[in-house]
């Protein structure tokens, strides 16, 4: 399914508060961040011009996140930024003086950020950032992980050192129960979705994942025409279309967010035009986009700047997977988690069917852009969908 954006807020300006936190000066901030980590390296950018021609376009770019900062995804560059930010301020707050992240680790940052704790909900991937965030700084983390969590998954987030609380339902409960438990106890939430009253912190978690753009564009001979971004609550895919736009102006692409039609709530908020929860569906194998309810930060952004909506099955999600582990020609093999290429899935539905290809103008000249949002993070499951284990399709590369 396909839905052009005919929101009278698109393409008109963003709010102050969303053009500061993901415009040029948030990006150079979470870029200036990241490179203080010790274990910072620029992920890569592949081009797969084999699976381009198969497609019908120009170009195609993948943006791998698969290994960032030793996570495995995105996600990485998110949470632990938020976690860092917001233990400079409390250290600023108490100094009573700006505190620079060159301070990050100095014993009397370290003393103050011991005496915090940070808490999130997770399905896998955030809670992972969260929890190395706070050991970077010397903090404790409490991971709530809901019950359609791997094992393996909550086992990684727990190596980190995070407490972990297991709860009942999914993602959009564990949400619920961080912000009620923090709330009683004092802990400093870092979610990656936002609701009423409750929008800083997510919107610091978006600015570091505007790295990304900034990345990407640096390696790009020409801009991309077209990117395809997946959604769960929509942070990333906010993030990733809005920087784009602000360091593009008029030359931005297309961006079209991509969601499983089992958990689609900003396709339904997108029909609704307002944001909407929608109704608990079936599981879908794109465990980390499974969400009912909107990020409002992200639905702001998306209203403006997200120029169309669309779904995937699961079989699209699992073929993508299978693709790019067996690349076409001499494209080179990349890992990708169940969710991790669900861009790129939306961009193989859209050029194989001739109305979608004509409503999102791509055509032969197109060049697209997708990110790998995360690698194999749960190595027994990607193994059982793919047929190869992850070891197996880096051989390939080497």
């Amino acid at each position: 399914m396909l839905l052009l954006n005919q929101r009278p807020e698109h393409n008109q300006p963003l709010v102050a508060a969303d053009a500061e936190s993901l415009g040029i000066a948030g990006g150079e901030r979470a870029e200036r961040y990241l490179k203080a980590r010790d274990n910072h390296a620029e992920t890569p950018l592949h081009a797969l011009p084999a699976l381009a021609d198969h497609l019908g376009v120009a170009a195609l770019h993948v943006k791998d996140e698969g290994q960032r900062l030793g996570l495995g995804s995105f996600k990485a560059l998110g949470g632990a930024y938020a976690v860092m930010r917001l233990v400079l301020e409390e250290a600023g707050k108490r100094l009573g003086r700006d505190v620079d992240v060159s301070e990050i680790g100095e014993p009397r940052v370290r003393g103050i950020a011991s005496s915090m704790i940070f808490v999130c909900a997770t399905d896998g991937n955030h809670g992972r950032s969260v929890a190395q965030g706070a050991g970077l700084v010397g903090a404790r983390s409490v991971i709530f992980v809901h019950a359609g969590v791997s094992a393996e998954r909550v086992a990684a987030i727990a190596r980190l050192g995070a407490e972990i609380v297991r709860v009942e339902g999914g993602y959009d409960h564990a949400v619920r129960e961080v912000a009620r438990v923090g709330a009683e106890r004092g802990w400093k939430i870092v979610s990656n979705t936002s609701w009423l009253g409750y929008e800083r912190v997510p919107g610091l978690v978006m600015q570091g994942y505007t790295v990304i753009v900034r990345e990407t564009l640096r390696r790009l001979a020409e801009p991309p025409t077209h990117i395809f971004l997946q959604a769960g609550v929509g942070g990333f895919a906010a993030a990733i279309a809005c920087h784009m736009a602000v360091m593009l102006g008029s030359r931005r692409p297309k961006a079209v967010v991509v969601e499983p039609r089992r958990s689609a709530c900003l396709y339904a908020s997108a029909e609704a035009g307002r944001p909407v929860t929608i109704a608990q569906q079936q599981p879908t194998v794109m465990t980390m986009l499974e969400c009912a309810e909107p990020s409002l930060v992200a639905w702001r952004v998306l209203a403006r700047v997200g120029d169309a909506f669309m779904t995937v099955e699961e079989e699209d999600a699992v073929a993508v997977m299978k693709r790019l582990a067996r690349p076409l020609g001499n494209d080179p093999a990349i890992v990708s988690g169940e969710s991790g290429g669900v861009g790129l899935a939306g961009l193989v539905r859209a050029a194989g069917d001739g109305q979608m290809r004509a409503a999102l103008g791509l055509d032969a000249g197109s060049r697209v852009l997708v990110v790998n949002s995360e690698g194999a993070t749960d190595h027994g499951r990607f193994a059982e969908l793919v047929g190869m284990a992850p070891a197996e399709v880096f051989l390939q590369t080497a």
